[in-house]
C-alpha cells in the first residue's frame, strides 16, 4: 500500500478478499484498523451476472439452467459453482467477523447504488468520516449502460461511465430456475440481514428477474 500522510485515506478495491478464506486473517495482520466496505448485491442477479461476465469470454460453457444445477431433476442447487457461492454472503461474513468488529464493515446495497447513488455515497462518506463532497450533482444515469455516471459538476469533461465489461443484457434465464435459486438463497439472506443488521429486500420484487443489466460484485 502506498505511505498515507495525517489526514489522508488510502483506499483499495479487489472484490475477491470478501470471499477468499484467508484474506480477512491477512489484513487484520496488516492493518487491524481498516475500514471494510462490502458491495452487495440480490444473490440471484449476482450469479446471473457473473455467468453473463464468463459468456461473454466463454461462448462455449453450458447454460446457466445446467451450471446451476448438480440434478435439476431432483432440484439439487450446485452450490459450489463459484457464481452461486459467492452469494452465500452470510458464509463469507461469518469468517470476517473472526478478526473485525461489524462496526468497521460497511455495507452498500447493489441496488440501491444504482438508484440513489447520492446517497450511497453519502452513507460512505459518513462511514469514512469524511465531509459530504459527492452529492447529486455529481451523478447522471445513462439509460444505455442501466447504470448511473459519475461527473465533475464544476466543468464539462466527459462523464465517467462504467466500461465496456459492464452493462450487458443479460441472458434469458427459465424462470422456474430463478424460483429455485430465490428459495435456496432465502435462508442465507435472513442470516446475512440478520448479522448485519440490514434488510436488503432481496425477497420483495424478483429484481433477479427483471434487471437485465450485468454489473458483477
Amino acid at each position: 500500500m502506498p505511505s498515507t500522510l495525517e489526514g489522508q485515506i488510502t483506499m483499495e478495491k479487489t472484490p475477491s478478499y470478501f470471499v477468499t478464506n484467508h484474506a480477512p486473517k491477512r489484513i487484520h495482520a496488516m492493518a487491524r484498523g481498516v475500514k471494510l466496505i462490502i458491495v452487495v448485491r440480490n444473490p440471484v442477479t449476482r450469479a446471473i451476472s457473473d455467468y453473463t461476465q464468463t459468456l461473454s469470454k466463454k461462448p462455449e460453457i453450458p447454460t446457466f439452467e445446467v451450471l446451476a444445477f448438480r440434478n435439476r431433476t431432483l432440484g439439487l442447487i450446485d452450490a459450489s459453482w463459484s457464481a452461486l457461492r459467492i452469494g452465500i454472503y452470510a458464509l463469507h461474513l461469518e469468517r470476517w467477523t473472526q478478526h473485525f468488529p461489524l462496526s468497521q464493515m460497511h455495507f452498500v446495497s447493489g441496488e440501491r447504488l444504482i438508484v440513489d447513488p447520492a446517497g450511497e455515497m453519502a452513507k460512505v462518506q459518513d462511514f469514512l468520516g469524511l465531509k459530504r463532497i459527492v452529492t447529486d450533482k455529481h451523478f447522471y444515469f445513462n439509460k444505455t449502460k442501466g447504470f448511473p455516471c459519475l461527473k465533475k459538476p464544476e466543468d464539462s469533461s466527459t462523464p465517467r461511465c462504467l466500461g465496456k465489461s459492464k452493462g450487458r443484457t443479460h441472458p434469458r434465464i427459465d424462470p422456474d430456475v430463478i424460483r429455485r435459486l430465490h428459495k435456496f438463497f432465502k435462508p442465507f439472506n435472513m442470516m446475512f440481514y440478520q448479522m448485519t443488521g440490514q434488510n436488503f429486500e432481496w425477497e420483495l420484487g424478483g429484481e433477479a428477474a427483471r434487471e437485465p443489466r450485468s454489473s458483477r460484485d
